[in-house]
């Protein structure tokens, strides 16, 4: 066990360096005069070579990523070259709200999922075909559209939610509830459609075993049968999916932020891409990396957990 986490570990290190460097490539080599962008068309020759040499965009660049990435894994990620704020500490202060939007809708994915997953494999059935009819919905309809329906319908027509806004955990719990509920939902939906899939077919695997019928030749209810053994073994492809859909989710955040003026990564991704502030872009970029790396570890070590028959190799 330790080794394959030292394994996966190095390999996600390594994995994060590479990105870097490409992404690093892509937005310093393709990003034309920066100085001047940053500065605007009307500033002189002379106040654009003082910013680029300023900058050090006029030294190699492999010197100069070379540089970034001594500082990055120091932590110290640079300043934004518009507020001049640390990239570190505007990456941080957004990445609790995007992460509480992400995990709440894993979570609330994970949960539903099982539990329609599980119904609908009673192959047949109406439950099974209300799921598969709904799952096409979820998979057809995308998540903006989710969300313009959400505020459309529980914001603007029954007034139970704001359409925009967003208030910290620590301002007020309740508040902070009322914020999270609609885009929450709005990423669940596809996230749900995905993983009850998964697990339907999972479970109706499981259940043609020769194990799960000595299971119920011993008379074990059908409730053990399937929450105690079948959900065990099916539970692996069931969570291999749900981490596909964590940096799904990751990626739809970005738009939900923005429908919803909900200040995350998503919406600091936008604002920082539109604007040109590579220095935020590359945090953003990184902090994008290292994430999905941890949670593909934490997803093999669930695997393990949950049917020890996976080698973790």
């Amino acid at each position: 066990m330790l080794s394959f986490i030292i394994r996966r570990v190095v390999s996600g290190v390594v994995l994060v360096a590479v990105i870097s460097a490409v992404a690093f490539l892509l937005l310093y080599a393709g990003g034309g005069d920066i100085a001047r962008r940053i500065l605007g068309e009307n500033a002189t020759a002379e106040t654009v070579a003082k910013k680029t040499e300023e900058l050090g965009l006029n030294r190699p660049l492999l010197t100069q990523y070379t540089d970034w990435l001594m500082s990055a894994v120091s932590g110290n990620l640079g300043r934004s070259w518009f507020t001049g704020e640390l990239v570190s500490v505007s990456v941080a202060n957004r990445l609790a709200v995007t992460l509480s939007l992400v995990i709440g809708a894993t979570l609330i994915s994970a949960v539903i999922a099982i539990v329609i997953g599980v119904l609908a494999a009673r192959r047949g059935g109406a439950i099974d075909g209300t799921v598969q009819f709904l799952s096409l919905v979820g998979f057809a309809v995308p998540g903006f559209l989710i969300a313009l329906i959400l505020v459309s319908i529980f914001a603007v027509n029954l007034h139970w939610f704001k359409a925009t806004g967003y208030v910290p955990i620590a301002t007020s719990f309740s508040g902070w509830i009322a914020s999270v509920t609609l885009p929450i939902i709005a990423l669940s939906i596809g996230a749900i459609a995905s993983v009850a899939v998964q697990v339907r077919g999972s479970v109706i695997d499981a259940t043609s075993r020769d194990y799960v019928r000595t299971l119920r030749a011993r008379g074990l209810s059908e409730r053990s049968v399937i929450y105690k053994h079948v959900l065990r073994n099916a539970g692996g492809p069931a969570l291999a999916v749900l981490a596909l859909q964590f940096v799904g989710l990751l990626g739809g955040a970005v738009v939900v932020e923005q429908i919803f003026s909900i200040p995350g990564m998503g919406q600091l991704s936008v604002r920082s891409t539109s604007l040109g502030d590579i220095p935020v872009v590359m945090g953003l970029v990184i902090t994008f990396a290292i994430l999905v790396v941890v949670v593909n570890l934490l997803i093999d070590l669930a695997q393990a957990a949950l049917n020890p028959k996976v080698r973790l190799s």
